[in-house]
Parts: C-alpha cells; structure tokens; sequence
C-alpha cells in the first residue's frame, strides 16, 4: 500500500474519532457518534471531489465507511477513560489536519496537474472536516480560534505540492507534507503561535458618511 493511501485511511480514522469524541462531550446516542464522525471524516474529501468533478471518495470505496464505523464503536465505548477529551480531540484533530493537507494536494494534483489548486484542495480537505464537526457539534471553531489552523494546512499542502512538482519521490513529499502541517499546527497548540490579527479602526456612524 502507497504511503499516500496509508495517510489517506489514517486521516479519515483519526478525524473520525474527534467527530465521536465531540459527539460524547454532547453525551449523543451512538447514531448521533456515527454521524458526527462520519461527517467529519468525509467532510472535507467530499466538498473536494465535488469540487474537483470527480466521484466522491467513500462511494467508490466503502472501506472509508468501515472504519469510520469501527472508530466510532472504539470511543463510544472507551471515551470515558480519557480524563481530557477535548485536548485528545485537537491532537487528533492535528494528525488528521496534516494527513489530509497531504492527500488533498496530491489528488488536487494528479487530477489538475495545477500547483495553486494543489494547495487550496490540501487546505479545504485538512480543514473543513474540523470546522464542520464543531458547527455541527455547537463547539468553539477551530477555524475561528486565533491560534493557528488552515494555515498549517496550507503550509503541509504547498510543502507536499513543491517537491512533487520539484520531482522527488511522492512517499518523501508526502512525509515532508505531513511534518510541516503537523509541526505547525502542533506548535500552534502547544505555544499558542498566532498570525498578527486585522487590527480594524471603529466604524463611522451612518450619519457621518457623505
């Protein structure tokens, strides 16, 4: 198996389990675990193959089905001897984001032959599948939180993206993908590392515009 695939199947199994682990800090049923997880681990690969206009992922191969099914009956029944859910949530959170920051950009690729659309598709996969667990989950958004998020996306993307595209080997891009939006997203988390922040001035009441 391609490394690229096993990152692929690691994505979707790890972004499902922060779905399930968002789902028992709701305290759902186990219909509401799988679909939250299911959701989140496809999320992001969908909007991108409908985007890209070709057949969604977890159609064509229902092994994505199965293990976000087996994710989901592990948290279901272990969740509870995490003493801290939500900080397990963004680690995996993190895995996920670089793994699929990855995958996104090289189907981008494959399918475009296209560098800047490589590195949107890495970033839309990485990141949605999180954003639309927390909207689904009513948790704080991670694309809102101030620490840094789609841009690690970004910046795995890209690094996977240029040395594909420089001709090294695809497992020693994909690595080097992974690394990157991982380091950056895991020191985002553990630091606290920000991008500087529009800094707006107040707004001018109706009144006073000509």
């Amino acid at each position: 198996m391609l490394l690229i695939q096993i990152l692929d199947y690691a994505g979707v199994a790890v972004f499902a389990a922060t779905g399930a682990l968002a789902a028992s800090r709701k305290q759902l049923d186990i219909i509401g675990f799988l679909f939250l997880a299911s959701a989140t681990a496809t999320g992001g690969g969908t909007v991108r193959d409908l985007i890209l206009g070709v057949p969604v992922f977890w159609i064509g191969n229902t092994d994505y089905i199965w293990i976000c099914l087996a994710v989901t009956l592990m948290v279901y029944f272990s969740a509870h001897r995490v003493e801290s859910r939500y900080k397990l949530l963004l680690w995996l959170d993190a895995v996920g984001l670089a793994a699929f920051s990855v995958m996104g950009a090289q189907k981008g690729l494959t399918i475009t032959g296209s560098a800047p659309v490589a590195m949107i598709t890495g970033m839309l996969t990485a990141a949605f599948g999180g954003v639309l667990r927390d909207l689904l989950a009513s948790e704080p958004s991670v694309l809102l939180s101030r620490e840094i998020y789609v841009t690690a996306a970004l910046a795995g993307a890209a690094t996977y993206t240029i040395i594909e595209i420089a001709g090294a080997p695809m497992n020693l891009s994909a690595v080097a993908g992974f690394i990157v939006a991982f380091a950056v997203r895991g020191g985002a988390l553990k630091f606290h590392w920000r991008l500087p922040v529009y800094k707006s001035r107040p707004g001018r009441p109706p009144k006073d515009i000509p």
